[in-house]
């Protein structure tokens, strides 16, 4: 499977197909026990440091501190990347998810959602070239959905690629250029466009 600069991809198929395996190991949250891949020239085995550098992934987990304030969050997760903890910096990425009045609001008072939002800040923080979304759509609002798409919309402008993993078919058709379909860790088809309904089976397997 290859991924363009410029492209953004769905990446669908059934539960336990190995869909959120493959984007932890290009993230390199997980080592491969075999195959190879690199991001941008950066070998997944061999240069990790590299590919982090360079990668931004949202999975099921937002990461947030339930004791710190939203602006914690960012200026912990600025510090732990060694980016620039600017508190202008820190509003205008809050501004971009809908999240700047709530600003001083610990993260155990946040909804789920909002919480999402959070780890959406974070992107916006870092210059990314490639974006990993595992179903970024869940427990957002249609606000919410649309930051999501807009901050594929800028990568794609900026030459960058994303992954989306996602079950849900009307919210990612408008955001994805082509869409490829796996099974049990195989690429079993891939074509140009959006995904359609027929690559959401409606049966499920169980992983």
């Amino acid at each position: 499977m290859r991924v363009e600069a410029g492209e953004v991809i769905a990446l669908v198929g059934r539960n336990g197909s190995g869909k959120s395996t493959l984007m932890r190991a290009i993230s390199t949250a997980l080592r491969p026990t075999r195959g190879t891949a690199t991001v941008y020239g950066n070998d997944i085995r061999t240069d990790p440091g590299g590919v982090r550098e360079l990668t931004a992934m949202i999975g099921h987990a937002t990461g947030v501190y339930e004791d710190l304030t939203v602006t914690e969050n960012l200026h912990f997760a600025c510090r732990m990347a060694g980016e620039s903890t600017d508190p202008k910096r820190l509003l205008e990425a809050l501004e971009r998810v809908g999240l700047a009045h709530e600003a001083n609001e610990r993260g155990r008072n946040l909804s789920a959602g909002q919480q999402r939002r959070i780890a959406l800040a974070r992107v916006f923080l870092r210059p990314v070239r490639l974006l990993l979304l595992d179903e970024p759509y869940t427990s957002f609002d249609d606000e919410g959905v649309a930051r999501v798409n807009e901050a594929l919309a800028d990568l794609r402008r900026r030459g960058g690629a994303g992954i989306v993993i996602t079950h849900d078919f009307e919210r990612v058709r408008t955001a994805v250029d082509r869409t490829v379909r796996i099974d049990n860790g195989v690429l079993i088809d891939a074509h140009a466009g959006p995904p359609m309904k027929q690559d959401f089976p409606k049966k499920v397997g169980h992983g």
